[in-house]
């Protein structure tokens, strides 16, 4: 497609996929996308992206990065059908992190259709300079159907530009005070003077509620800064959340893709996110769904797992939550997602793990570089080291023994020292 020009989509589930070439000096990229009437959010829950993830319709949801070999995407799932009849516009956003747009090459956003995997429309953005984000298209109304458009803006004043632009109440860090300077004598304030009345306008969206601001603030780990300090980021109190969402690949990747074998959508398809505790009273145990053992919130372990998802479409997820308010009780917490059933390996999957406190930035990874049949991951390692709480991105692939179940797999992995007996849902 070229810049302005529209297609016709079907109102249906959808996938948007921004993407492009990663490498050296080339900034990472974040898809977002707000949903308007009269041009403007009616409030900052239309606006969706990695901290807000899921829009309460269930119509948009942020669905997260896979790297394939130094090919990008970050996506997100749309389903018009499902899009309020108030809602006339939902924007389709990039914004870059680390630099310019400039510095990102082949930036593409394409539509796909989210159950086949066909493409509906493609737009390839060129020219980039100095802009720091992107409205690269947008699903519209026009009488009772949806349409799709190549918009191509550029903000060089990033996403916060862009989301204040849409009527977006952004959170600003916190400077420090200025040194103190000497008092300037004082003056005699001005005369009042009154404003002329504002003309009058047309009816638009209700303004946005007077609620907390938006937070743009974020933490992605990677091979080359795997670990950040909870501590350092005030989020050393409240509940924080680990969440698990996960797509099915079409096709085997990695070790698997020799065998040419297709890769089922799996109805049956179930990952059980777990975790692993050491307790400073030297206590251990597990928390996972086998043998229902879901933990607590408000006495030990201060782990709950909130459920169990078998389809990792819902837009939560699968959940645990960590009392943060109860760390001094904490020696280390070994987060691990297991492969129940209805699938062969990680290499069939695209996951993304978010850690979300409440105070402090959001912590996110991926999960895409499984080239071995693995059933079991260790996500991430929670370290109390007394003064501090670590968290260590691990992304770390294991395979079972024959035998050997893969909760025991990561207990001789992590030197975690327990008894097993076999278990059920």
């Amino acid at each position: 497609m070229s810049k302005g020009s529209n297609v016709p989509v079907p109102t249906t589930a959808l996938r948007v996929e921004l993407g492009w070439r990663s490498g050296p000096g080339v900034p990472d990229a974040d898809a977002s996308a707000l949903l308007l009437v009269g041009g403007k959010v009616r409030s900052d829950a239309d606006f969706i992206f990695y901290n807000q993830p899921a829009h309460s319709s269930g119509a948009v949801r942020h669905e997260g990065k896979r790297d394939a070999g130094g090919q990008v995407t970050d996506s997100i799932h749309v389903d018009l059908a499902r899009v309020e009849p108030a809602i006339e516009t939902v924007i389709l956003a990039a914004s870059a992190d680390g630099g310019s747009f400039g510095r990102v090459p082949g930036l593409y956003i394409e539509v796909k259709d989210a159950a086949q995997g066909t493409v509906v429309a493609r737009f390839d953005s060129t020219g980039a300079d100095v802009e720091t984000a992107f409205v690269l298209g947008e699903f519209y109304r026009r009488q009772g159907a949806w349409k799709f458009r190549a918009v191509g803006q550029g903000y060089s004043s990033g996403l916060e530009g862009l989301a204040t632009d849409y009527g977006i109440t952004v959170d600003e860090p916190q400077q420090a005070a200025p040194t103190a300077a000497p008092a300037a004598p004082p003056v005699a304030p001005p005369a009042p003077t009154m404003a002329p009345p504002p003309p009058a306008m047309p009816p638009v969206a209700p303004p946005a509620p007077q609620g907390a601001p938006v937070s743009l603030s974020k933490v992605t780990l990677t091979k080359a800064a795997p670990a950040v300090s909870l501590t350092k980021q005030g989020g050393t109190s409240g509940a924080m959340r680990v969440n698990l969402n996960w797509q099915v690949r079409k096709q085997f990747s990695g070790w698997a893709s020799k065998l040419g074998r297709p890769v089922a959508m799996h109805n049956d398809l179930d990952l059980d996110l777990c975790a692993l505790y050491e307790l400073t009273d030297g206590s251990k145990g597990v928390i996972q769904s086998l043998g229902n053992a879901y933990g607590a919130l408000h006495q030990p372990p201060y782990i709950h797992l909130d459920g169990d998802d078998r389809t990792g479409a819902v837009a939560s997820g699968e959940n645990l939550t960590v009392n943060l308010d109860q760390q001094r009780a904490f020696r280390r917490i070994l987060v691990f997602v297991t492969i129940y059933q209805g699938a062969r390996s990680f290499a069939d999957l695209h996951a993304t793990v978010t850690l979300t406190p409440q105070h402090g930035a959001p912590i996110d990874f991926s999960l895409d570089e499984c080239t071995v049949p693995s059933t079991v991951c260790a996500l991430a390692l929670i370290t109390n080291t007394g003064n501090d709480l670590i968290v260590q991105r691990e992304a770390r692939y294991l395979v079972p023994e024959r035998g050997v179940s893969p909760q025991r797999t990561v207990d001789y992995a992590y030197g975690w020292g327990m008894n097993w007996t076999p278990g059920r849902k």
